[in-house]
């Protein structure tokens, strides 16, 4: 049966076909099982070609993908503003797309902000940059980096609450790498969230996030699952980003990990997509695609069932390369680093006066 968002004439049918779509939550939106990471766009993972990335996003929603999501933090917005020149040829009935307030400029004083009145600059700017009059859902970007929960509860989601109510959103997430705190912050929220965003916690190094699907499930919750190949780490990259949090041993594993596979034939990031596809009650999998080409192998590694000999591989490796490392996340890192640089800023700024 064909999606919602089915548009005769600007679907390819048979594309569309092989896609499966997935409710979000109570909301009443149904998600493709694969949905488009708007990382790339913003160069984070380095330059791209905004031809490029416009042809893509073209050939994934023809291709029967439905989500995009975004932020203002991924290039300061630059994300945000290919998108926009992408979707403005597009039918807005096509496409259902979520964004986030929070996060927004790579320097630590103006990294993350939080109060209502951002919230509303924020969401002003990105519906202006996206060209739209409204986003399907509208997210707190990851949290964790706030002082303290009670600015999200008390000032954030309420903030968040009068988004949608004025017509500007349709829905509440939140996102955060720490799965622990987006069920805290589910409990503590005095506002109607309906999705949550997890990245990188359901991979063949970590699986944290299916420990909470039971919770989310009982709150009629979507879960969208971002980063099945853990930020790049677990595909055959010689170099991660400078940024990427991942320690030494995790990088060193996953990249024997690659290896092993390359010798086998197989390709390690098709593998980590089939391991995150084998978690129940996922609305949808986020991953980023800066080209046509990597769009094809992604959407065919999502697609495609894995073969038997994929299987044992996908078993054999996470045994000899994952389940023996000391510790499968880097939960904590970034925000105490984020922190720490602060109080020495804010220790600076007050020896200077």
């Amino acid at each position: 049966m064909q999606p919602p968002t089915f548009v005769q004439g600007f679907h390819d049918a048979e594309a569309v076909a092989r896609m499966t779509y997935h409710p979000l939550g109570d909301t009443g939106l149904q998600l493709s099982r694969f949905s488009l990471g708007g990382t790339p766009f913003g160069g984070q993972y380095g330059e791209a070609r905004e031809q490029a990335c416009i042809d893509t996003i073209h050939l994934a929603l023809k291709s029967g993908v439905n989500y995009i999501d975004t932020s203002p933090w991924y290039g300061n917005g630059r994300s945000e503003e290919v998108l926009g020149k992408a979707l403005k040829d597009v039918p807005r009935s096509s496409f259902y797309i979520g964004t986030k307030v929070g996060r927004y400029e790579p320097v630590p004083e103006r990294m993350f902000d939080f109060s209502a009145k951002r919230v509303a600059q924020s969401v002003d700017r990105s519906l202006q940059l996206l060209g739209l009059d409204y986003v399907d859902l509208i997210q707190v970007h990851d949290f964790e980096f706030a002082e303290n929960l009670d600015i999200i509860v008390e000032e954030t989601l309420p903030a968040l609450q009068k988004v949608v109510d004025s017509g500007k959103a349709r829905f509440i997430g939140i996102t955060s790498y720490s799965v622990s705190l987006l069920k805290e912050l589910v409990e503590r929220s005095p506002v109607k969230i309906s999705a949550i965003l997890s990245y990188a916690r359901n991979t063949l190094i970590d699986d944290t996030l299916e420990g909470f699907m039971p919770f989310f499930k009982s709150r009629n919750i979507g879960v969208i699952c971002a980063s099945p190949v853990a930020m790049r780490l677990l595909t055959y990259k010689p170099v991660l980003p400078e940024w990427h949090p991942a320690p030494q041993y995790m990088r060193d594993a996953s990249h024997s990990a690659a290896l092993c596979c390359k010798e086998a034939g197989v390709d390690l990031a098709r593998l980590a997509v089939q391991h995150a596809l084998r978690l129940e009650g996922v609305t949808t999998h986020l991953q980023g695609n800066d080209n046509c080409d990597i769009l094809r192998q992604n959407l065919n590694n999502f697609l495609t069932p894995p073969t038997s000999r994929e299987e044992e591989l996908r078993k054999a490796v996470k045994e000899r390369f994952f389940d023996p490392l000391p510790a499968k996340h880097w939960e904590g890192v970034d925000p105490a680093k984020h922190w720490e640089t602060m109080r020495q800023l804010r220790a600076q700024s007050a020896g200077a006066k």
